[in-house]
């Protein structure tokens, strides 16, 4: 992980500050937008009516004379109503029938042809490179038939000082909230995440052989998950070290035994002159050697049927057809004792979820236990049923298990005393290793009340 380009590590701490600050800045920006329009519409409401005050005091200059209209605007009053100390104040008074009576030609006008003079009409425009508000008015005199029109327009240096306070007023403190907040965030998320920092740390200490729970006792019920996750993989991990550890030292000492005995007989044939006096030695080599290869296979077996190893995949197979082909490759091994091997209830297929191979090791493994145990010239009977749950059973006419013993004859290396054969005690423990690994139940009993073993397996729908 410390190899990991610093652009592909994420930090939580980062990635919760930014999922907290991105939509507060989010927020205060679509506020300064809604905050731009509302103080615009007031702005402008406001100096739009000092605006119409100044057209309305143009109003009551204009007089009308022998029938024309005429604006008496004397240079004292157009002083007070152009003085101003920030923007500019510009007007035109306009006839129908005369043009312009009075002002500034340029001072702009609305040009729709629809425009409704029923009340003052205000509009934004340029006058002199300038931007200005303009209000637009429309009166009718008495005693004259002139449609008189006044224009007054304003720059815009006032309204656009007041918009800037009123968005500096209301933007500057939520702008420094958000920073108090975000350093107040920060604060609390080192704080928050001091637990987790000081769990790295403990985990990082550890011994790599050191896989004892993680106390949790300080930790977020948010974090106790992933903990006890953790836990429950360190657990599992214990186990199958001890498993492991376990099955090591067992085969170890199982093996020895065989070893001992071939090296004793090698060194006793290497003492012998005498060919035929070699036959023995040789016979027990043999002996040693084919039980050495017999327990090598079935540690073999017995460690790729571990449940923890966890790399099976288990698919539809035949039961019957390996069934039938195991019962084949232990008919000569059954003949040497004149034992007769039956195979029943193999007339249509019987499909279970299983591995084929590991299937064919647990047939062969209660074969060989019942042609070991067995009556010489006596019956094996492997049993497939259908009904229910699938099922096998294998029974021989042997002495049987005794009571006391039922409990113990699965575990690894176990041998009931004074049993004869030459097992090393792990056929049934393979046996259980196997059903385990593919859900299946294993009942041993009794074949009748004389005795004899029956061992059954069912299995999963």
């Amino acid at each position: 992980m410390d190899n990991l380009p610093t652009h592909n590590r994420k930090s939580l701490q980062t990635g919760i500050l930014i999922r907290l600050v991105i939509p507060l800045i989010g927020f205060v920006l679509i506020d300064a937008v809604l905050s731009y329009f509302v103080t615009l519409h007031y702005v402008d409401k406001a100096y739009d009516r000092w605006l119409l005050d100044s057209a309305d005091s143009l109003t009551q200059e204009i007089k009308v004379q022998n029938g024309k209209v005429i604006a008496e605007l004397p240079p004292a009053a157009l002083e007070i109503f152009k003085w101003d100390e920030d923007d500019k104040t510009y007007f035109k008074i306009i006839s129908t029938e005369r043009d312009v009576i009075a002002g500034d030609k340029q001072v702009p006008e609305p040009f729709a042809s629809d425009t409704d003079w029923s009340h003052p009409v205000f509009f934004y425009d340029q006058l002199y490179g300038e931007p200005v508000r303009v209000v637009s008015t429309l009166i009718k005199l008495p005693n004259s038939t002139e449609t008189v029109f006044i224009h007054v327009a304003e720059t815009t240096n006032k309204r656009r000082a007041m918009m800037t306070d009123i968005l500096l007023a209301d933007l500057l403190p939520q702008i420094g909230l958000v920073l108090v907040v975000s350093l107040f965030l920060l604060s609390g998320l080192k704080h928050g995440l001091k637990p987790l920092h000081h769990l790295a740390e403990k985990i990082a200490g550890r011994r790599s052989r050191d896989l004892t729970p993680i106390p949790d006792q300080q930790v977020f019920m948010e974090v106790r998950t992933l903990t006890d996750t953790i836990n429950e993989l360190l657990i599992h991990h214990q186990q199958a070290i001890d498993t492991q550890q376990r099955f090591i030292s067992n085969a170890a000492h199982q093996l020895r035994t065989p070893l001992a005995g071939l090296k004793l007989q090698a060194e006793r044939a290497l003492r012998e002159q005498d060919l035929n006096a070699l036959q023995p030695a040789l016979q027990q080599i043999q002996n040693c050697a084919d039980r050495l290869s017999h327990l090598t296979t079935q540690l073999l077996v017995l460690a790729k049927s571990e449940p923890l190893h966890g790399s099976h995949t288990l698919e539809p197979v035949d039961l019957c057809e390996i069934a039938k082909n195991t019962c084949i490759d232990w008919v000569p091994k059954a003949l040497q004792r004149n034992i007769d091997i039956s195979l029943e209830g193999t007339d249509a297929p019987l499909i279970i979820n299983g591995d084929a191979i590991l299937l064919g090791e647990l047939i062969g493994n209660l074969l060989d236990n019942a042609i070991a145990y067995g009556n010489e010239g006596g019956n094996i009977r492997v049993q497939l049923n259908r009904y229910l749950n699938p099922s096998l059973s294998i029974e021989d006419d042997g002495p049987g298990i005794p009571e006391a013993e039922m409990e113990k004859i699965c575990e690894r290396f176990y041998r009931i005393a004074g049993s004869g054969g030459d097992g090393c005690g792990l056929g049934l423990a393979i046996v259980k290793e196997i059903s385990e690994l593919h859900g299946a139940s294993l009942h041993i009993s009794r074949a009748n009340a004389h005795g004899g073993t029956r061992i059954n397996l069912r299995f999963a729908d």
